[in-house]
């Protein structure tokens, strides 16, 4: 409880204690950083969408899935189940390309939403919709580029187990 009280007093404490349980669970520097610049760039959205009329909850998760399906061709539900989550968070989940291209879906909306000023949900949508496709249309691009996909199945205890046995190889290496 002291703990919740002084983070009221010094929000950094929270960012610190993120940073801290990131840490722990064995993500990469790297992946952090782009996490927690997710969550600014998520809330740059929400905060668009509450300008124009587009309620918390249920909206919010509607235009969610528009942008998800938009670049990833997957709802977001059947990303979960794609990567074998059930519960947990699903941009914890994701690789770092996978969360880039989700913040450029994501900031790409923002950015269309605050120049056509859509009013509430159903213009928003169609501004989804559209966000969503400029991370599709870079996706493809690196694809193309790679000749592999970049959407993967591997969840967090996956993705952290290949910088574990990275990791390992090296001091192995070492010695």
């Amino acid at each position: 409880g002291k703990e919740r009280i002084d983070e009221t007093i010094d929000p950094e404490l929270v960012i610190d204690r993120a940073l801290e349980t990131y840490q722990k669970k064995g993500y990469s520097e790297e992946w952090i950083h782009q996490r927690i610049l997710a969550i600014r760039v998520r809330n740059a959205l929400t905060d668009e969408w509450d300008k124009h009329g587009v309620e918390k909850g249920r909206e919010y998760a509607i235009l969610t899935d528009e942008i998800s399906k938009a670049w990833s061709g997957m709802r977001t539900r059947e990303y979960k189940n794609f990567k074998g989550l059930t519960k947990e968070n699903l941009r914890d989940n994701m690789s770092t390309t996978e969360l880039i291209l989700n913040m450029l879906a994501e900031t790409s909306t923002k950015d269309i939403s605050k120049e056509e000023k859509p009013e509430g949900f159903s213009e928003s949508m169609e501004i989804a919709k559209r966000g969503g496709n400029v991370a599709k249309i870079a996706r493809q691009a690196l694809e193309t580029e790679t000749g592999k996909s970049v959407i993967t199945s591997k969840n967090a205890t996956e993705l952290n187990q290949v910088v574990v046995d990275l990791i390992e190889g090296i001091v192995e290496n070492e010695e």
